[in-house]
């Protein structure tokens, strides 16, 4: 599966590091890309649209959608 999602809350290279790895813990062969700039997440793998939800929102940011 590939898809982009907007995440709220991100602001530094900490943060984009903790929904990386909350995504990943999920599903480990899933590859996560973050754009701080633009507030998305690009996830290529198995992870679906709800795992992605629970894992960031769960890491303490808002899901907002996909792109």
């Amino acid at each position: 599966m590939n898809a982009s999602y907007r995440i709220d809350g991100m602001t530094c290279q900490g943060c984009a590091r903790s929904v990386t790895k909350a995504i990943q813990a999920v599903s480990p062969m899933t590859e996560v890309a973050v754009d701080l700039e633009a507030g998305v997440v690009a996830v290529t793998g198995p992870a679906d649209g709800d795992q992605v939800k629970r894992a960031v929102e769960d890491a303490g940011f808002d899901f907002v959608g996909p792109v």
